[in-house]
């Protein structure tokens, strides 16, 4: 059972508010004239990163910006490079895009002994490639590269054939983690996987089939997203690792973080890439549950996903996607609040440490890394984005700031091992250059007065999980036109009085947060300076009936560990805002270290025995009760 927040957490949360209203007025906003001046600073930013790489560390995949050398850290397969080529092309470098397009054209193979990560291959190799070669085969962009010829389709075809193998699993829809690009799955490959590799490669994958007009990409990907949605619990709540031969979850903390962001961003995309309405009825009962047991406004905590008992009160930094994607959704007003308080833990340290314990409200013993993450970037562009309120851009402001005397080292950027003392370390992951910097452009172009390809270009475009830009071209969305952006809104619809969801047939009310049933047309306020609370709408269009996901497409639901495939679908469902479904699974073994980009270097450590140090009397950040 969910309970109500505490006096305490109240005040502290109205002291934040005002504390924070108070420095607002005492701080000289951003203007026009500082935003491109901003623009131009990150703009310097990504090249000092970019030029040191291809200086001291290409073709090797990634950079160690301290001693200015390089270092293979996914497949050997110069990662860096194919993770930026789409930030080039945003900037409109057309002389570096067109040249690294044909280099990666003319070099680039996949069959090689190298055992990858099945997830961050897709997302950051695979999604690279495909954004890249979209950009580069279409004149519409502006940036078609003459002398391209479908070489990085081809390229991205066959890895994703190198990554099949993954899905040959006994529970026949769940990949298994890792594969080797030459060989397949290794035999001693791990049983257990972590939560978000299954459920995030849709998008990549997807994209892909209708590029090639080959289903068996999407459709193997799809199915890894129903095993593991037919495996939630009857609270709707997904576990963050289950076991890929039976179907058991192996660790059942349920959040919205680590090991499990991407899930639920994922849900949301392909319906808006898509416009496949399976997606949506998931992503929609995901969503009540992640707002009515884990919701603590304005932080989220982990549960056990069977019982919704509190198990770890943690801001982990993942955890900052999550305003931006309640953009995308159209629940603003939470995401405003949630923001706020992410922020508020930046402020304190400089940068976000990768968990902070909202018990003691300190950093997590163990977690005190920044690794130079995305996340609160990317919240920040979509809120200014939908709002327009200068915050966002003070905030950007402030992270720049931080980036550029914290972080800058002589070949690039730093990690951060330690928020608190800034100590810096020799490693700096492809994503700052995909996701990173480019959010942090995108926020100052959007002020300073658009002129790129996302916000000017001839499509709408969806960001995947790593910052890439994926088209709603009619080669890519061919289900039914819907509205499927993103921060702006449906034109040629007046519903500038029509109120955020249809909400007649009843929506849930979880922590003071308005979920539809059904998803009405989209707005945006006419004046892009107001930002009330009753002027923010959805950015969906579109019909979805006040069913459950299983009573659409008859997906039912794991009753036992030792069930491995669906049960026949059922006609007896209770239709309930959140708990609307029967079991789900069991077991509890400790769970093993997620990798990478959804866990990288997230210990997990056990929330009964953390390094505990006294609560800081600290008025600017917002209190856990």
């Amino acid at each position: 059972m969910k309970h109500p927040p505490n006096i305490f957490f109240y005040f502290l949360s109205l002291l934040v508010f005002f504390s924070t209203c108070i420095q607002r007025s005492l701080t000289e906003g951003v203007d026009p004239d500082e935003a491109k001046q901003l623009r131009d600073e990150v703009r310097e930013m990504f090249y000092h990163a970019f030029d040191g790489y291809m200086e001291h560390a290409f073709p090797l995949d990634e950079l160690r910006p301290l001693t200015c050398k390089g270092e293979d850290s996914l497949g050997g397969y110069a990662l860096t490079l194919i993770d930026s080529l789409d930030t080039l092309a945003l900037l409109g470098d057309r002389e570096r895009f067109a040249s690294s397009v044909e280099w990666i054209s003319k070099n680039l193979r996949f069959d090689i002994n190298k055992t990858v990560s099945v997830f961050e291959t897709t997302i950051r190799i695979l999604g690279g490639l495909l954004s890249a070669h979209l950009i580069a085969s279409d004149y519409a962009t502006g940036m078609k590269v003459p002398s391209y010829d479908n070489q990085l389709l081809h390229l991205s075809e066959d890895l994703a054939q190198r990554l099949l193998p993954a899905f040959d699993t006994p529970t026949g829809r769940i990949p298994f983690g890792s594969v080797n690009l030459l060989h397949g799955v290794d035999e001693n490959e791990s049983k257990a996987r972590s939560h978000p590799g299954g459920g995030t490669l849709t998008l990549e994958f997807g994209v892909l089939s209708r590029l090639t007009n080959n289903p068996v990409y999407e459709q193997v990907t799809k199915n890894a997203v129903r095993g593991i949605w037919s495996r939630r619990s009857k609270l709707d709540l997904v576990g963050a690792h289950i076991n890929v031969f039976t179907g058991e979850w192996t660790q059942k903390d349920a959040g919205i973080g680590t090991s499990i962001d991407s899930f639920y961003e994922y849900l949301l995309k392909a319906y808006l890439l898509f416009g496949d309405e399976e997606y949506l009825f998931m992503f929609q009962e995901a969503y009540r549950a992640v707002m009515h047991y884990l919701y603590n406004d304005p932080w989220y905590v982990e549960v056990n996903m069977n019982s919704a008992a509190l198990v770890w009160p943690l801001f982990n930094s993942l955890q900052a996607f999550w305003p931006g994607l309640q953009v995308l959704a159209g629940d603003i007003d939470p995401a405003i609040r949630t923001h706020a308080a992410f922020f508020s833990v930046w402020r304190k340290y400089g940068f976000t440490p990768e968990g902070f314990n909202l018990a003691t409200f300190s950093v997590q013993y163990g977690q005190k890394s920044y690794p130079l993450r995305p996340e609160l970037i990317e919240s920040t562009y979509w809120l200014y984005k939908a709002t327009r309120d200068p915050r966002y851009l003070d905030a950007g402001r402030d992270m720049v700031a931080s980036l550029q005397y914290g972080a800058r080292c002589p070949c690039g950027y730093c990690h951060i091992s330690d928020v608190e003392s800034h100590k810096q370390e020799d490693h700096m992951e492809s994503f700052f250059l995909a996701e990173t910097v480019k959010y942090l452009w995108l926020l100052f172009d959007l002020a300073a007065g658009p002129d790129n390809l996302v916000e000017n270009g001839p499509y709408k475009y969806i960001f995947s999980t790593e910052g890439h830009l994926l088209p709603t071209t009619p080669e890519i969305a061919l289900v039914n036109e819907h509205c499927s952006y993103l921060g702006a809104f449906c034109r040629g619809n007046d519903v500038r009085h029509r109120p955020p969801f249809n909400t007649s047939d009843g929506a849930s009310q979880s922590n003071g947060t308005r979920f539809p049933l059904s998803w009405g047309p989209t707005s945006f306020p006419s004046d892009p300076t107001s930002h009330e609370s009753g002027s923010k709408s959805g950015l969906i269009k579109g019909l979805c009936p006040g069913l459950t996901h299983g009573q659409k497409f008859g997906i039912s639901y794991q009753a036992e560990t030792v069930i491995t495939h669906e049960a026949p679908p059922t006609n007896h469902q209770e239709v309930s805002l959140v708990k609307s479904h029967s079991v789900v699974v069991i077991s509890n073994p400790k769970p093993e270290v997620s990798s990478k980009k959804d866990g990288r270097d997230i210990q997990n450590p056990s929330p009964a025995s953390p390094e505990v140090t006294h609560p800081r009397n600290d008025d600017d950040l917002q209190a856990y009760g």
